[in-house]
């Protein structure tokens, strides 16, 4: 059976990238010369004998039977079977990129107020650097070259940040396959895979403090720009395959406006108008060193941690890194079209999958439930062994999906289809409890919707909160009684001294856009006694 994993594994690893029904017809190369085969006498039977051989190798011993879907008697668990040996996986995937989430903040925070003049002592010797910086140089597009800047990054990152750089080499197994792939696929340079480490610390969920998003960091906007779908469900940045398309074509098209890849990289990380004001600045110089003074200090260290990073990983046993090798890559899962709304938790129960598993190979869905929308394609990841578990049981499974949200209430919906989203500043004395236990949520739900790992907050932090919207209104009317309202509890007595935004601070959920449209105001100006809706009701 081992045999027959590895053959599937090597087929498996060329064509899982895209899902099941999207995939193109298989082909197995052949060692022939295409040229020579015209000329040669080519046995056909002896062929069609081979491949007869080779399926009855590959015949599973154990008989497989269609499976009903019975939940087992005394339990929540559903028997579904396609092989025994499905429930084996390792895990330490799991625990390895569940682990590497907590690193965005510590990488993000070094480059953006990275000091490249300083100096780290290291034991690598500089006239050694030189001459890997220039093995370096001569097999990649980027302009690397010695100097005591990208020596100081180099070394800093060699000292302060070793721990992270190693763990980023376990981690990059899983995902440096991928975007090989997408790379190749636009004829751009496949160094540009170290950018995903240098953006998000291979962070799928990893949020900047001024919302930019995923592995490749974008921006709403320019997500938008290339198709990336960002919605109450659904955050594409943090879709590892179309983030990945994305950025390639991001990077092609700075190329095509700098020819240079270093400013390339200038530009995707502060914006093209930076780069071009930090030319005219520098007096017309297009070299990112001649220029980096004039760049914003992001920037400034941007590069410098890119080419630092490069060199890391190209000479990592030079400098006494072991890398963990892993046995269960990125292209050794497969994906599978949805074809109804279907939450983590009813996958994990069906097909015997942790929803954290769930969480960490399908990262964009930001409320652990793929939705269905006609029109669109959302897809469900799974480790190999188990996605033959659900598409040999899919009919089963979505029967039983309708039934059991027809039997529900189906609360998470109704915070989805609330248009409220909050973006809340952690304060001193927060912690998960409370700010759940304030807007009628989960302290689960906050960690999906924001990413978290563990239960650690920092004063400052920005969360992405979708409240309870029958909560808000309770919650509102509590505010309501302490604050001379009306007796129906859904409206705000205006004081004097009020305003719009003072108002819509007392009612968490509420905003500003809320009050005008439900109450028929257009500008800001609200008398003294006004009785303000705060729902979208009649008073």
């Amino acid at each position: 059976m081992n045999t027959i994993k590895n053959f599937l594994f090597g087929i498996i690893g060329v064509v899982s990238m895209t899902t099941l029904s999207a995939q193109k017809t298989d082909s197995i190369p052949s060692k022939t010369d295409p040229k020579k085969a015209l000329n040669m006498e080519i046995d056909t039977i002896a062929m069609d004998m081979e491949g007869i051989e080779q399926m009855e190798n590959m015949e599973s011993k154990a008989e497989l039977k269609d499976n009903v879907l019975l939940l087992l008697k005394g339990d929540k668990k559903y028997d579904l079977q396609d092989r025994k040996e499905a429930a084996r996986y390792d895990s330490l995937w799991l625990k390895e990129l569940s682990n590497n989430t907590i690193l965005f903040d510590s990488i993000y925070e070094d480059i953006s107020t990275m000091e490249i003049d300083t100096v780290y002592h290291y034991s690598v010797h500089t006239d050694t650097l030189k001459a890997r910086l220039e093995l370096l140089n001569q097999k990649t597009p980027f302009n690397i070259t010695y100097n005591p800047s990208l020596e100081n990054v180099i070394n800093s990152f060699l000292t302060r940040r070793r721990g992270l750089m190693s763990r980023m080499m376990t981690a990059s197994q899983f995902y440096f396959p991928l975007f090989e792939q997408e790379l190749d696929n636009q004829n751009i340079p496949l160094e540009l895979k170290y950018l995903a480490i240098v953006e998000s610390a291979l962070n799928p969920k990893a949020r900047s403090r001024v919302g930019a998003t995923g592995l490749w960091q974008f921006m709403y906007g320019t997500g938008k720009m290339y198709d990336l779908d960002v919605s109450s469900y659904v955050d594409e940045r943090s879709d590892p395959i179309n983030s990945t398309k994305a950025a390639s074509l991001y990077l092609k098209k700075l190329y095509t406006i700098f020819d240079d890849w270093d400013l390339a990289l200038a530009a995707y990380n502060s914006g093209p108008g930076n780069v071009n004001k930090a030319i005219r600045r520098s007096g017309g110089y297009k070299n990112y060193w001649n220029i980096r003074r004039n760049l914003p200090r992001e920037t400034a260290g941007y590069v410098p941690a890119f080419l630092a990073t490069m060199y890391i990983f190209e000479f990592a046993k030079e400098h006494g890194f072991e890398q963990n090798i892993v046995d269960r890559p990125y292209f050794e899962t497969d994906t599978v079209h949805v074809k109804t709304m279907i939450t983590f938790d009813q996958i994990s129960k069906l097909v015997d999958i942790s929803v954290e598993e769930l969480e960490v190979l399908n990262p964009s869905y930001k409320l652990n439930v793929i939705p269905y929308v006609k029109g669109k394609d959302y897809t469900l990841r799974l480790p190999i062994d188990a996605i033959g578990k659900f598409v040999n049981n899919e009919e089963a499974i979505y029967a039983h999906v309708k039934n059991e949200l027809q039997a529900t209430e189906k609360p998470l919906q109704q915070i989805v289809q609330s248009q409220n989203e909050i973006r809340y500043k952690v304060k001193s004395g927060d912690f998960l409890g409370k700010i759940a236990e304030r807007y009628g949520v989960g302290v689960s739900q906050i960690k999906a919707w924001n990413g978290l790992r563990s239960n650690n907050l920092r004063i400052g932090q920005r969360l992405t909160i979708y409240p309870k919207k029958n909560l808000t209104t309770a919650k509102s009317a509590n505010t309501s009684t302490n604050t001379g309202t009306s007796n129906d509890l859904k409206v705000h007595t205006v004081k004097s001294g009020d305003t719009l935004w003072t108002i819509a601070r007392k009612y968490p959920g509420i905003s500003i856009n809320n009050l005008r449209k439900w109450n028929g105001i257009s500008g800001n100006n609200i008398k003294p006694g006004t009785k303000l809706k705060l729902c979208d009701c009649s008073s």
